[in-house]
């Protein structure tokens, strides 16, 4: 979750003098560098019963998924305000602003375990939100379903979530991304499933066809660097349609752009039964497996694969 950058300003500077009233019962703040980047982890006050440095831990591994998307960390100053929760278990209520850099409120439970924080995905979400420019409110299923297509394949790129598990939950969850009845296309219809699911399956679409436009040489990957190249992070404000130009101009493609305009006044239905078949991917109640013989296996495997294997898996 984000909001924008105006709004962040407001709320930053009124909730941080709430905090202070109590920061000196609160864990001490720790300063990291992840992917060029400058991390200052704060605390709100109240007790965890893991270590501080295993919080630390989490906020690196999930800093170093982003980077490995996206080359690098998107922004150069990052703060991270943990907010332990009495009596709680597990990692909740992120949300991220542009404020400073890039600010991320994230809550942990106080009998928050290690195996909770290993296999989080909450805080990675958060950060790659950091990685897109701030869009009009009309706009906002782009930047739920960037941080929801990218979050799994960051996260498995960077060896911290298996290519199977990437594949099941999107096979299970991105049907909820399909437009229902009285759909009026994506900046239109903001209900969560079409923010989030309708988001991620634009980010799908596109994946794949830019792979099939470049016959796998780049994909959206390579589209979202782009973009940050062009400094278009949370950070400032953009219109898409110039985002979505930069990240076409990244790939050599037209396809961000195409789609956008296919769907973003109309409800579009995205056959997935079709594109999970020439994906390879074989989903059951047993799980998922691949079929490295579909026509599209060469292209599934480049998406969760690091960038140097996704070289080697296009030649």
């Amino acid at each position: 979750m984000m909001i924008g950058a105006v709004a962040a300003g407001v709320w930053f500077a009124s909730h941080l003098r709430l905090e202070r009233v109590s920061a000196s019962t609160s864990l001490p703040p720790a300063q990291l560098k992840i992917g060029g980047a400058n991390f200052d982890v704060s605390f709100t006050s109240g007790n965890l019963d893991l270590p501080q440095p295993a919080v630390l831990r989490w906020v690196t591994r999930a800093g170093e998924a982003v980077t490995m998307y996206y080359g690098h960390f998107v922004v150069k100053n990052v703060q991270i305000r943990v907010r332990p929760v009495e009596g709680e278990s597990g990692v909740f209520a992120g949300t991220t602003w542009g404020y400073g850099g890039g600010y991320t409120r994230i809550a942990v439970g106080q009998h928050t375990s290690q195996r909770q924080l290993d296999s989080d995905w909450m805080l990675t979400h958060e950060m790659t939100h950091m990685g897109f420019p701030d869009v009009p409110d009309r706009h906002h299923w782009i930047e739920e379903g960037i941080a929801t297509y990218v979050e799994p394949i960051a996260r498995a790129q960077a060896g911290q979530l298996s290519v199977e598990k990437v594949w099941r939950d999107m096979a299970r969850d991105m049907p909820q991304g399909e437009p229902g009845s009285g759909d009026r296309g994506l900046d239109h219809t903001r209900t969560w499933g079409r923010t989030y699911w309708g988001g991620a399956l634009f980010c799908l679409v596109a994946d794949v066809r830019i792979r099939e436009a470049t016959h796998n040489q780049k994909g959206l990957q390579d589209a979202l660097r782009g973009i940050v190249a062009a400094g278009g992070t949370i950070e400032y404000e953009w219109p898409i349609a110039e985002a979505f130009r930069i990240g076409d101009k990244a790939t050599g493609s037209t396809v961000l752009t195409d789609l956008y305009a296919q769907m973003k006044d109309a409800p579009v239905n995205v056959d997935l039964g079709d594109l999970w078949r020439r994906l390879g991917i074989v989903s059951d109640d047993h799980g998922v497996s691949f079929d490295d013989r579909a026509p599209l296996a060469e292209i599934r495997k480049a998406i969760t694969a690091p960038p140097a294997q996704a070289e080697a898996v296009t030649r």
